[in-house]
């Protein structure tokens, strides 16, 4: 990626290696579907969307795969599933190759909507 200053989430993604075009798109619906609240933003020069003034999830895409950071915590049935794809302390790693396990980014979503409202919670809007 040649580009390091976006101004969109639309700038970032066509950016972004071809091949993972249609998955960024994929989990960019997903949040605007389980936070139609959430404001799409560019946080550390990736793709991220915001709800009560915090981050609640960013992505990137690859050559490879496509990642979303950070990492929720969960409960250990959440843990295993999502095991297979996390790669290092805060990065989950989904290969093109492979279809993407929108169930799971769902669930990866409303962990990060859960710890966001716990954060929030109390404070104005």
């Amino acid at each position: 990626m040649a580009t390091t200053n976006f101004q969109s989430i639309d700038e970032y993604i066509a950016a972004c290696p071809e091949q993972a075009h249609e998955r960024l798109q994929q989990i960019r619906v997903a949040v605007k579907k389980l936070a139609p609240g959430a404001k799409e933003r560019v946080s550390y020069q990736i793709a991220a969307f915001e709800l009560n003034g915090k981050n609640i999830i960013h992505f990137a895409g690859w050559k490879k795969h496509v990642s979303l950071y950070p990492v929720p915590a969960g409960d250990e049935a959440f843990k295993q599933e999502v095991s297979k794809y996390v790669d290092g302390k805060g990065t989950v790693k989904f290969p093109l190759d492979e279809p993407m396990p929108m169930k799971l980014v769902n669930k990866i979503i409303k962990l990060h909507l859960a710890q966001n409202l716990k954060m929030t919670k109390g404070k104005s809007k």
